[in-house]
């Protein structure tokens, strides 16, 4: 069984945070700017990629109206199941 990141290095796992809270401040102002999920999909359903060390981080995230958006899943870019 794999640790998790702030079991195994706390400072990464900070920057990790660090790095996720700040994309997510371009949802309050721009959520139409990032890319859609599923292309002739949902329009509004959409991801924004997150840089973080060597690779970095995908959510998932629904425009909901026009100051609320949900966000129901984030996941490391190396992931199995992220595409």
């Amino acid at each position: 069984m794999q640790a998790f990141l702030i079991e195994k290095d706390p400072a990464a796992a900070a920057r990790a945070v660090d790095a996720i809270e700040t994309s997510f401040e371009l949802l309050a102002y721009s959520p139409f700017s990032c890319r859609k999920a599923w292309p002739g999909g949902r329009p509004l359903l959409r991801e924004i990629v997150i840089p973080c060390g060597s690779a970095g981080y995908v959510a998932l995230f629904g425009i909901d109206g026009p100051n609320r958006v949900s966000i129901p899943a984030v996941r490391h870019q190396r992931e199995d199941d992220c595409h």
